[in-house]
């Protein structure tokens, strides 16, 4: 088995707090402490993802369903701005003077989220993405991320990866422990997979789930703002306008391809099965299946 590979910059641009890699310029240990008294309003919805599962397309969907202006195009803000995260108050905004119903973004674990959304009244959405798409995401994206580690070699990236040593830490156990303490929590559970398979399907489940009640026409048209040659057009929904300290200008696009399977087009078959050697057993007992290909039916 190859020894794990640690990329030395990455500790710039980290640090671990209580078992979890944040971006050390964006936030602190203090203040991730302080979530865990953030005052949950029933009303509240939070977006859960492990990176590069699906997070800003869900920030965008909810933007376009809560708010008519963001549909009809008639109002600019940001789908950052209206589904702002969490862990990283980037504007540093008063997250407790926003009206209701408020959205959150967030990718922390179960464990370090406010103890007030374990009272089941505020809901949560959980995307989770095949985990070879996300590590290949995951790479081009540190190729664009200022504030994250120079991606080098993809195979020394990946393991990486596996050895939960990237923001957000591991896959697996981000994904794990969400499932198993789902009981804790009002949650939604969602893939990446299903919504490009069906958007119109998961957008009403998502509706139905916030009790959002749209017409015919409404429900059509967030399904079409939703897609992802939509999302590449417009300035509210793809991260371009994100300032150049937090993404490098001329380096690539926040949104790239937005596919299924993408993996098959940069990981060798040698690759393929070491991840699956890390992976696969653990894999093995969560109560969701991935699709792995555009072209493959979704798991039953």
């Amino acid at each position: 088995m190859p020894a794990v590979l640690t990329m030395q910059p990455q500790k710039q641009y980290l640090f671990k707090h209580k078992g979890f890699y944040f971006q050390s310029e964006l936030a602190t240990a203090e203040y991730i402490d302080s979530l865990e008294d953030f005052e949950i309003r029933d009303s509240d919805v939070f977006l859960v993802t492990f990176p590069k599962s699906g997070t800003v397309w869900t920030q965008n969907i909810l933007c376009l369903i809560y708010h008519e202006g963001h549909r009809k195009g008639t109002e600019s803000t940001s789908s950052m701005d209206r589904v702002p995260w969490l862990e990283y108050n980037i504007h540093i905004r008063d997250y407790n003077s926003r009206p209701s119903p408020r959205l959150f973004a967030t990718h922390l674990p179960y464990y370090l989220v406010p103890k007030g959304l374990r009272s089941r009244r505020a809901k949560i959405i959980y995307v989770s993405r095949n985990p070879k798409d996300v590590l290949v995401s995951y790479y081009h994206f540190s190729r664009i991320a200022a504030k994250l580690e120079t991606a080098g070699d993809f195979g020394d990236f990946m393991e990486n990866f596996l050895a939960g040593e990237v923001l957000a830490s591991s896959w697996i156990d981000h994904v794990e422990g969400w499932f198993s303490h789902k009981d804790d929590f009002n949650i939604l559970f969602l893939t990446y997979e299903e919504m490009k398979k069906d958007l119109r399907s998961s957008v009403l489940k998502i509706c139905n789930f916030l009790g959002k009640r749209l017409t015919e026409e409404e429900l059509q048209d967030v399904v079409d703002k939703a897609t992802f040659n939509k999302m590449r057009m417009d300035p509210r929904a793809n991260y371009e306008n994100v300032p150049s300290d937090i993404l490098e200008k001329g380096k690539g696009h926040f949104l790239r391809k937005g596919t299924v399977g993408d993996w098959k087009n940069t990981m060798t078959v040698a690759q393929s099965e070491r991840f699956d050697s890390v992976l696969k057993e653990r894999m093995q007992k969560l109560p969701i299946k991935y699709c792995w290909d555009i072209n493959e039916d979704l798991p039953s």
